[in-house]
């Protein structure tokens, strides 16, 4: 039994890459009753919590809060006091210049449990991943992390401008930009020269990560001509020098995109890192999510009469999931398979069933089911008993085929495929706003949920920019006829195929 007061974790989430956050934090926020997140805690991070935790948005801007501090101290011990388990997710580190202290004492005062877990600061990491290090032997020994938020002429400053702005070799000021121009102005009324390389870098970490460079004179005028704002920081001295030869995060090639995956939560990581690895930003929406058959009594059945059938084939890794667990919840195993052979579908069905000990003795090369029968002509018999446990929505042009050749085809239902529950109003709002770059389908599934939770025949034009990429010609077929163009189409329908078909296209185009 939960005593009557809970913990609060005040976490640091990192700079805004979702992998930049730490082990433990991450622990933090999967343990979580409620999230209380800020605008710089990268979205992504919500996807790690339990489904049945809350989430409650407390971001700030300098010119605007949703709540102030005392309320989030208030919020944070009102949790705590109803036993809940509170994850505090602040951008950065919690103690830079993120008053995780403030909260911190609140805490103490009210007698909450509380710890404080570190983050990777964008002091640091923001910087870095523009190519620009805050210390080099070569050119700055020593290091200064500044608040830009105080008026650089306001009286009673507690920055020390004369000893600040020549006593560190890299200033980095957190937040700053609406102080620019006094911040430049001071730094060089009190000694730095007007030619310092200045580097100025907004959502630092991201995919829309922006970078703008120039001297102490002139950084200014060019931030304003730019329009370059909040969130950013300003890094100050000959380190930024070194971006030319050692930027590395811009040259990824889906840097600056955002990804929307409409696979089903369950599978969404592979892709999601795949686009994260190449610089971009995965948007999940899962379109469809993945279930128990309505009724199990075919499968059971089929399981229990194993010894009958030639052939299993496996058309994904959900069937074999699913036919593995029904398999142990019988209480028979992979001895009732003995003497029986398996095809898989795709090298992921494959490394599937390999992981389980299982030798797969037919994997085809194209894996639309056309081609997989034609594979199967010399290797399956008249009258021989082929098993197929799939979605229940799967096309019928694999069991026909199978037919034609003269098997006895029990196709079973393994599993079903739903309509997901993605943030749809955020994603129509997002494509509304051309926010997405890219939309990929990896089943013909993916694009019919995706069409009806976006309104049917609105879809073409809330796509906007969009470019839509699919795993392979039915997918493809599928978005051509409901209406949606297709940019890219995968020639190997896999994930890896997809993936190395975007990037074709993107360099070619």
């Amino acid at each position: 039994m939960r005593e009557n007061k809970g913990m609060v974790y005040l976490v640091g989430a990192g700079p805004g890459d979702p992998g930049l956050i730490t082990v433990k934090g991450l622990e933090c926020v999967k343990a979580a009753d409620v999230v209380i997140y800020d605008r710089l805690a990268g979205p992504g991070l919500l996807a790690h919590r339990r489904p049945d935790a809350r989430c409650i948005y407390v971001g700030k801007k300098p010119d605007r809060h949703t709540l102030k501090q005392a309320e989030i101290n208030k919020l944070l011990v009102e949790e705590a006091s109803r036993g809940q388990i509170v994850a505090r997710l602040k951008g950065g580190d919690p103690f830079v210049f993120g008053r995780g202290g403030e909260e911190a004492e609140e805490l103490a005062r009210q007698n909450i449990p509380f710890e404080i877990v570190p983050g990777v600061t964008s002091a640091v990491a923001v910087p870095a991943y523009a190519g620009i290090p805050v210390t080099h032997r070569d050119h700055a020994s020593t290091l200064a992390v500044i608040t830009g938020n105080e008026d650089p002429e306001k009286d009673g400053s507690g920055i020390q401008w004369a000893k600040i702005a020549t006593g560190a070799g890299t200033l980095v000021f957190l937040m700053g930009m609406g102080n620019l121009p006094a911040i430049s102005s001071k730094l060089m009324e009190h000694g730095r020269p007007p030619e310092t390389p200045v580097a100025l870098i907004r959502w630092g970490t991201r995919p829309q990560q922006r970078t703008l460079v120039g001297t102490l004179d002139n950084i200014a005028g060019l931030a304003a001509q730019a329009g370059l704002k909040n969130p950013a920081i300003i890094v100050v001295g000959e380190v930024v020098k070194l971006r030319d030869r050692l930027r590395w995060f811009e040259n990824k090639p889906l840097f600056g995109k955002r990804v929307l995956v409409t696979r089903s939560r369950e599978q969404a990581s592979a892709l999601s890192r795949s686009i994260q690895r190449l610089g971009g930003e995965p948007v999940e929406f899962p379109t469809i999510s993945i279930s128990d058959p309505g009724d199990y009594a075919p499968m059971d059945s089929a399981i229990g009469q194993l010894a009958k059938y030639h052939w299993i084939i496996f058309t994904s890794v959900n069937g074999v999931r699913y036919f593995f667990n029904r398999l142990r919840h019988l209480e028979r195993d992979i001895r009732d398979l003995r003497g029986i052979r398996i095809g898989a579908i795709g090298p992921q069905t494959q490394k599937a069933l390999l992981e389980l000990a299982l030798r797969v003795d037919y994997v085809p090369g194209e894996y639309r089911a056309e081609e997989i029968v034609a594979g199967l002509r010399d290797k399956i018999e008249p009258g021989q008993r082929v098993l197929l446990p799939r979605a229940d929505i799967a096309r019928q042009a694999l069991p026909e085929g199978l037919v034609k050749l003269g098997a006895v085809v029990d196709e079973v239902t393994a599993y079903r495929t739903v309509t997901g529950r993605g943030d749809t109003p955020l994603v129509a709002e997002q494509l509304a706003r051309d926010d997405i770059d890219l939309i990929t389908f990896t089943s013909s599934s993916t694009v019919r949920n995706f069409v009806e939770l976006l309104g049917g025949h609105k879809v073409p034009a809330i796509t906007g920019r969009a470019l839509v990429a699919c795993i392979g010609p039915v997918t493809g077929q599928t978005a051509l006829e409901l209406g949606l163009p297709v940019h890219v189409q995968a020639r190997e329908y896999t994930i890896d195929g997809l993936v190395k078909a975007i990037l074709t296209y993107i360099k070619e185009n």
